[in-house]
């Protein structure tokens, strides 16, 4: 093989997007700098979190916010702001984020306050998770079309999880009628 053969495989090897191994609930130093790094990138586009974000077959969506993908954002919003992170800043929010799977949700409903009392859950084989922290919006945002939006966020603890787990978020309405679910395949995310 010629030498501008193997070049162009390595170049090419080298500009190829990472395989995604797992979620990981702790970052290593390596993995926190490629956060950092795939955030500041990510400004010039539009769908950089997509390997993070689960579609409801109701137009309802979720982003899954592993620890990398915390970092991912925060390093994309200090790039917006032509700055970058702080020493200490990654530290802080893994350290805020540690021993939880935070999931942020949008859902649709028929009138403003219809996510108020709505119940998640994970299920994970024949085991319930159920969230350590729920903060479901009282007010949804009416859309252009009538719909109601209501941005939900939840925390689950990880203690039973692994990192490849495949997760099944059910959200229930104040009657324990299912209103939307979600597979979340930790092993395809970050």
């Amino acid at each position: 093989m010629s030498a501008l053969a193997v070049a162009s495989l390595l170049a090419l090897l080298l500009a190829s997007p990472r395989v995604v191994v797992a979620a990981s609930f702790t970052l290593g130093r390596e993995e926190r700098s490629d956060a950092v790094r795939v955030g500041a990138r990510s400004v010039t586009s539009e769908s950089f979190d997509a390997e993070w974000r689960v579609a409801g077959s109701s137009g309802d969506s979720v982003t899954v916010m592993t620890p990398f993908h915390r970092l991912v954002v925060a390093a994309r919003h200090a790039a917006f702001k032509n700055e970058r992170l702080k020493d200490d800043e990654p530290e802080k929010l893994l350290r805020n984020q540690q021993d939880r799977l935070v999931i942020w949700a949008q859902l649709r409903g028929p009138r403003e306050d219809f996510a108020r009392f709505y119940a998640p859950r994970i299920l994970l084989g024949d085991r319930a998770i159920e969230p350590a922290f729920v903060q479901n919006e009282r007010t949804a945002l009416r859309t252009d079309g009538g719909v109601y939006l209501a941005r939900c966020v939840y925390r689950f603890p990880t203690k039973d999880m692994t990192e490849t787990a495949r997760l099944l978020l059910v959200i229930r309405d104040a009657d324990g009628r299912d209103v939307s679910r979600f597979t979340i395949d930790l092993a395809s995310m970050r």
